[in-house]
C-alpha cells in the first residue's frame, strides 16, 4: 500500500496535535503493538538537513508521535497514532515550505526493521506574529 498524501500547515510558536487512523486495505485498524515510529521534517526531499524530528520516544516537553494516539485511553491495537509537537517546540521552528514524510518500523530494537511509510507530503510553516 502507497503513503498518503497529506499536506500539513503549521503555525510556529503553537501546539500541533493531531492523530492518524492508520487503517489495512479492509478498512480495520491496524495493530501498532511492537512498532515505532518516526517523522522528520527536510528543506527537500534530497537533503541531509533535518529541521524536525520526531520519534516514539517522546521528548520531556511532550513533542513526538504516541503509538496510542493522542487519547491516554486508547491501546496500539487502535491503529492510532497521535503527533504533538509542543509551542515551545514549534516556536524554534524556521522554514517557509519543507516536506515530510512518516514511518512506522517493526521490530522496534532491530538494526534492519520493516518499514513502512503511512503519510508524507509538504510542509508550510507560517510565522509567529506575537512572541
Amino acid at each position: 500500500m502507497s503513503a498518503g498524501r497529506y499536506p500539513l500547515y503549521i503555525e510556529q510558536g503553537t501546539t500541533i496535535d493531531f492523530e492518524i487512523q492508520y487503517k489495512d486495505s479492509d478498512g480495520n485498524p491496524v495493530n501498532l503493538t511492537g512498532y515505532g515510529a518516526r517523522m522528520q521534517f527536510r528543506p527537500t526531499i534530497e537533503s541531509s538537513d533535518i529541521l524536525l524530528s520526531l520519534t516514539s520516544t517522546l521528548n520531556p516537553d511532550g513533542t513526538g508521535i504516541n503509538m496510542s494516539g493522542s487519547a491516554p485511553y486508547k491501546s496500539p491495537t487502535s491503529g492510532s497514532l497521535g503527533v504533538y509537537i509542543a509551542s515551545c517546540t514549534s516556536s524554534l521552528l524556521d522554514f517557509n515550505d519543507a516536506v515530510y514524510d512518516l514511518e512506522i518500523f517493526a521490530p522496534i530494537d532491530s538494526d534492519c526493521p520493516e518499514v513502512t511509510r503511512i503519510l508524507q507530503g509538504p510542509v508550510r510553516l507560517s510565522k509567529e506574529v506575537t512572541r
